[in-house]
């Protein structure tokens, strides 16, 4: 990671040194452990306190939208999903974007972390290859950095970036898109999802904050932030609508969604968001073999529009 990290800081300063861009957006150290931060660079002095380790999570794609400086972007593959996306719908100007690739073999899960030392506080961690030590008062727990990883990241099939300016790190193998997880809720009976669900909604706070961490929610004004009409109540203690609100989030993300999971990590209440917006990923994948953000090119797949689309759903028998 050191290796990493340092090559991140060279590129970062020697961008802004020669004036290409007026901004690097990335990692720094967090104040706590297992954490990292989201740091911007406006100085090649700045840029030393750039930093790459498995606990950049946050996805930085939502830093860049409508910035009209050239910015410099340090982004491993679900952060690059994302900005192709944003980048289809007018959101970020490419042609002022740099992007700085890093492949990306999965950031550690701190629920995860703290579970395996029962709750213990954590002080410092040291990685070690495939190894890593966390340490605290009376405490030196020692464990595979893959069984800690956040289960969106075992799950993600693209750790090396799908487009970039330079490429940092060594290409990871190639993976294939792996939904046993929905292909288990949908085996279950439409009763039992249905239980499932609002056993999940009640723990909805309503707070937003997986719609403030997704870099696809854009909205000036969200719908549930509406008065005239009111689609759903203000109060948050309803499962009926707290599943409308996540329900019309999850429509709004088809064909859009990167599967970065930052919704989930978001949550202070631990809802399994994943399991709504991978639903959505897989249908549109099987329906119309797209995935989101993959290709610059291509057209969105919910975007076409066929005049002689004959729509037979909208057909009375």
């Amino acid at each position: 990671m050191q290796k990493l990290t340092k090559e991140i800081q060279d590129t970062a300063k020697k961008l802004l040194e020669e004036n290409k861009v007026d901004l690097v957006v990335g990692f720094a150290k967090g104040s706590l452990p297992l954490r990292s931060t989201p740091y911007f660079a406006r100085t090649a002095e700045q840029a030393e306190e750039l930093v790459w380790n498995q606990f950049c999570e946050n996805n930085l794609a939502n830093y860049l939208k409508k910035r009209e400086e050239k910015v410099a972007v340090v982004a491993k593959g679900c952060d690059i999903r994302a900005i192709v996306a944003l980048i289809k719908e007018n959101q970020i100007n490419r042609d002022n974007l740099y992007i700085i690739g890093v492949t990306c073999q999965g950031m550690i899960d701190r629920n995860k972390a703290d579970e395996l030392v029962n709750g213990k506080e954590i002080l410092e961690t040291e990685t070690n290859g495939e190894e890593i030590v966390l340490k605290g008062k009376d405490l030196e727990q020692k464990a595979k950095v893959e069984e800690l990883l956040y289960d969106t990241c075992t799950r993600c099939a693209y750790g090396n970036p799908v487009i970039y300016d330079e490429l940092i790190g060594e290409e990871q193998p190639a993976k294939e898109p792996n939904f046993e997880d929905i292909e288990k809720f949908e085996a279950l009976s439409a009763e039992e999802r249905a239980q499932y669900l609002a056993k999940e909604m009640e723990k909805c706070i309503r707070c937003y904050a997986c719609r403030n961490a997704c870099p696809m929610c854009y909205c000036d004004t969200c719908f549930v932030d509406e008065s005239t009409p009111q689609w759903i109540s203000k109060r948050a203690n309803s499962a009926k609508d707290n599943l409308i609100f996540q329900g019309v989030r999850v429509f709004h993300q088809l064909g859009r969604c990167a599967d970065c999971g930052a919704c989930e990590r978001a949550c202070p209440m631990g809802i399994n968001l994943s399991l709504l917006t991978r639903k959505g990923v897989k249908d549109v994948k099987e329906t119309y073999g797209y995935e989101a953000g993959l290709n610059p090119d291509d057209k969105p797949v919910l975007s076409d529009f066929e005049t002689d689309d004959p729509q037979p759903f909208l057909m009375k028998e």
